[in-house]
């Protein structure tokens, strides 16, 4: 499997809370109505908690808060089954309309300078 992993810092206008609104209700619904077009398997995400809520965790590991890295709002999950699927989906005109479309409304809610995405293969322990 290959996976997406895209950790999402919002818009300095958005409160976390119309961010995390905003993605699971008009964004998610329009990931998955381009699900065939983009080839994805899954797509997964995961939302945030208050940051004050990971300090005591992040202490206990030795961070420090100080110089810790930041609390991201989200991380989105998306899979494809092979690489060729991966391929298909962005090079097919269906694909890069998608694509595009999606990159639009993205632009709405996340600060793209701080959310950084990258590709890499699931290598499951167990589960």
């Amino acid at each position: 499997m290959i996976k997406l992993t895209f950790c999402l810092t919002r818009l300095p206008s958005l409160t976390r809370e119309q961010f995390q609104d905003y993605w699971w209700n008009t964004h998610a619904p329009l990931v998955a109505s381009h699900r065939k077009a983009l080839r994805i398997a899954r797509y997964v995400q995961l939302h945030s908690f208050d940051p004050s809520l990971s300090d005591g965790i992040r202490e206990a590991r030795g961070g420090g808060l100080d110089n810790a890295p930041a609390i991201y709002d989200g991380v989105a999950q998306l899979w494809w089954e092979s690489m060729e699927d991966l391929a298909a989906a962005t090079t097919s005109p269906e694909g890069m309309a998608a694509g595009r479309e999606l990159y639009e409304d993205e632009r709405k809610f996340i600060d793209f300078t701080r959310s950084p995405l990258w590709f890499g293969e699931e290598k499951v322990v167990f589960g």
